[in-house]
């Protein structure tokens, strides 16, 4: 596994942070293989934040591993396979109050008049709960000296929910996410001589992804929307969510890479990708039959509407993408330096309305033409990036770095095709609209770092960097002719980060010490993509300066410290992150209200935890090996708060008014249970207990 952050060289591309590499293993000439089971659970003091959790449930997360490889049939042919299971019911608990078809109104004033239907079991439902199961397999033939073939296929199945603690009392309500990618993926790797070599991949990628309550947005478990009722006690007493995604992205990919030792000093490589994505998208509402109808109230029947409906967005498009590059590592006794090129085409292949004020011709105008759209091709995409490396050897103990780079990224696939029919629902700001011309976003960097040896193991590394981000996305207002505001997204926001990265580094015999400190500041005109919209949509003015972003950690401190040896082991990591910015709201009582208050004008608390990891081998034979391991996550059981109240800048809080008390109406739970939000503390402390065999 290769981590490359910073400017990286010209060969890697759609990324403007950083690139993760993995390589799969092959087969060798004899049989190996492992297998492993871990138990874990979670063991914490606060057990009134996270309900439901018992130190007696060892098994409350379980994770299983197997893996084998070797040669098949015949010596130049090997084989290569692991399987994954991960069950995981994680920290987040819910309580099985109500049923989807339970009916409450807490309208009434006296409590004796309320309704409140509660036929569930009370039992702790897992709320933020996960399973995950993924298989490897790969052929390796070696077939000759100088060439190697793979052919590689893996699937990873994915189910989990995220936490929604609207839903507490009634967790069946909610949609659960699914993802299914299926990968096949043909390698060729030929030496033509010791100098040269050149690498074919042919790769096939089926991704689905889900996210509804029952695949079938017509099945009949589906219940009437009046079930779905939270005013009173501020949660969910019934109903299901009913917004049902289905999207399946099949990419087709073929790679070049030659690579060439020209002479002593120059190294070349050169290569092309060409990636043919086909994405089926099918989001949709699930309605009422009978909505609109004298029956509406008594009957219900699930129906999706078609994609001429703003409760629909079905499409199927085929964007193109197509890269190539050229790069050189120039080397000589004291100086390397890697210069590159890199070409990115992308093509949309869709179209756009000519005429934004009126997109889907939803407006008639036949005495003016000019005022109806039509419906031309874009455009393709290109951009040229250069990246420049460079390292000299100030002293034996002593080199010095500098890199600068273009890179490029295309915006997500929901920018540019979202609300693919183009149309405008009936009141303002309720409408956001993709476009399929938006430009990539696109970064600019650079970077300026030494390092030091001061003892034999021991080097010190400093870094300063700079980064300009343009053509972010961003939602601007269009205004149609009939002056309903839409949002259509563009590229008018720009950011920039600037920082220091400070790292230590010791190893002597089993023992190792890392430390890394990094110092950042991110600023931009705009926190996400629809920041500009949502805040016109509020009737407030666009941000005229920079401010900072939600994710401007000034300090993010690591410091790891290890002994490892061939039979046992220990590491111990201890993390702090300063908080980052939230956007701080006074009470409307209080005259600060009055003044207009940027975003992100405040801090939330800095978060710090301790893990630690440890192992300990047991040979059993000549051929067997058993290990133990043991990983506690946030050892000190800290409460850190990943989420903070606007009012207080604190978790698990509120300032509550009178007001708020008398409006609550409920006989299961009293106002504070709206703002004791667990999902806004990190995980509890995480104990898993491991046991493994290899062979």
């Amino acid at each position: 596994l290769e981590v490359i952050t910073g400017t990286f060289n010209a060969e890697y591309g759609r990324a403007m942070s950083g690139v993760v590499n993995a390589v799969t293993k092959d087969g060798g000439q004899s049989y190996h293989g492992a297998f492993s089971a871990d138990l874990a659970n979670y063991l914490t003091s606060n057990n009134d934040i996270f309900i439901g959790l018992k130190n007696s449930d060892i098994d409350r997360n379980q994770d299983y591993k197997f893996q084998l490889s070797g040669p098949l049939l015949t010596r130049r042919l090997s084989f290569f396979a692991n399987y994954s299971l991960q069950d995981y019911k994680n920290h987040l608990n819910g309580i099985r109050r109500f049923n989807v078809t339970d009916f409450s109104n807490f309208q009434a004033e006296t409590p004796s008049d309320w309704i409140s239907e509660q036929t569930g079991d009370s039992a702790y439902v897992p709320m933020n709960n996960s399973k995950n199961i993924s298989f490897l397999g790969k052929l390796t033939s070696n077939f000759s000296r100088n060439a190697k073939l793979s052919l590689l296929y893996s699937r990873n199945d994915d189910e989990w929910h995220n936490y929604d603690h609207g839903f507490k009392y009634n967790p069946d309500g909610r949609a659960t996410s699914y993802r299914e990618t299926d990968m096949y993926s043909l390698q060729f790797n030929h030496m033509l001589s010791s100098k040269a070599f050149y690498e074919i991949k042919l790769s096939y990628i089926d991704n689905f992804t889900g996210y509804y309550v029952f695949p079938d947005p017509l099945d009949p478990r589906y219940v009437h929307d009046r079930f779905l009722y939270n005013d009173g006690p501020g949660f969910y007493t019934g109903g299901q969510q009913k917004n049902h995604v289905s999207r399946t992205m099949k990419d087709y990919n073929a790679k070049l890479d030659l690579s060439w030792q020209l002479n002593k000093h120059h190294s070349l490589k050169s290569g092309f990708l060409f990636t043919q994505h086909d994405l089926d998208n099918n989001s949709v509402e699930i309605r009422n039959l009978y909505y609109g109808t004298d029956l509406e109230f008594f009957f219900y029947e699930p129906v999706i509407l078609l994609d001429s409906s703003i409760y629909s967005d079905i499409y199927r498009v085929k964007p193109l993408e197509f890269s190539a590059y050229v790069q050189d590592k120039i080397e000589y006794d004291e100086m390397v330096v890697n210069v590159g090129l890199r070409y990115d085409y992308f093509y949309a292949n869709s179209v756009y309305p000519s005429e934004r004020r009126n997109p889907a011709n939803q407006l008639s105008f036949p005495d003016n033409p000019e005022k109806m759209s039509t419906y031309p091709k874009v455009d393709p995409q290109t951009q040229i990036s250069p990246r420049l490396g460079l390292a000299y050897q100030l002293s034996d103990v002593a080199l010095l770095h500098f890199s600068y780079g273009h890179f490029f990224q295309i915006p997500p696939m929901y920018a540019l095709y979202d609300n693919h029919s183009f149309q405008i629902a009936p009141n303002d700001y309720e409408t956001t609209m993709g476009d399929a011309q938006i430009k990539a976003e696109k970064t600019v960097q650079y970077e300026l770092g030494v390092w030091q040896q001061i003892l034999p193991g021991m080097g010190v590394e400093v870094a300063l960097f700079y980064r300009d981000i343009y053509d972010l996305l961003s939602a601007k207002v269009v205004s149609t002719f009939n002056q309903i505001e839409y949002g259509l997204y563009s590229n008018k926001d720009y950011g920039n980060a600037k920082g220091l990265e400070l790292k230590y580094d010791f190893v002597s015999g089993r023992f190792s010490t890392h430390v890394n400190y990094t110092l950042q500041f991110t600023r931009g005109n705009a926190d996400n993509p629809r920041f500009t919209f949502d805040r016109a949509g509020d009737n407030r003015d666009p941000i005229p300066t920079l401010i900072p972003m939600s994710w401007d950690q000034r300090h993010t401190f690591n410091a790891t410290v290890g002994y490892n040896a061939a039979k046992y082991g220990v590491t111990a990591t201890g993390y702090f992150n300063s908080g980052t910015p939230y956007t701080w709201s006074p009470l409307q009582e209080n005259l600060l209200a009055r003044v207009n208050l940027l975003p992100n004008n405040a801090k939330q608390p800095g978060q710090y935890s301790i893990d630690l990891a440890a192992y300990y081998n047991v040979p059993l034979t000549n051929n067997f090996d058993l290990r133990f391991t043991l990983s506690v996550f946030n050892l000190f059981d800290r409460l850190n708060e990943v989420a903070v109240n606007s009012q207080t800048g604190r978790a698990y809080t509120a300032i509550v008014m009178p007001s708020d008390l008398a409006a609550h109406r409920s006989n299961f739970n009293d106002y504070y249970d709206r703002v004791r939000n667990p999902s806004m503390y990190s995980a509890p402390r995480y104990v898993k207990l491991g046991m493994g065999i290899s062979f």
